[in-house]
């Protein structure tokens, strides 16, 4: 088991980033974490809006996965990142197990 205080980003190569970036690649390694490491589909307990909250959560990873390769996002793309990452902060309450 890691440290709960490390954060291995797995879509960044090595060598200098903008801190921008960082934030951005940070918050969707700690959505894909979650749902790879914590959220578990059966529990049966799980409200509607959680459920609802979780099935969003997978959306925004798909979207994340499918992207992730541009590197230097243009106007438009930096747009659509920042609404997704928005999304992702508002969606944060969901996000514990």
């Amino acid at each position: 088991m890691e440290p709960g205080n490390c954060l291995r980003i797995t879509t960044l190569a090595s060598g200098w980033r903008d801190k921008d970036s960082v934030l951005l690649h940070a918050c969707f390694q700690l959505l894909g974490d979650f749902l790879a490491q914590e959220l578990d589909e059966s529990q049966p307990d799980a409200d509607s809006s959680h459920r609802a909250a979780h099935a969003e959560l997978r959306e925004l990873h798909q979207w994340w996965m499918a992207k992730r390769g541009a590197e230097v996002p243009n106007e438009a793309d930096y747009a659509v990142e920042n609404a997704k990452l928005k999304r992702l902060i508002d969606l944060r309450w969901a996000m514990w197990t």
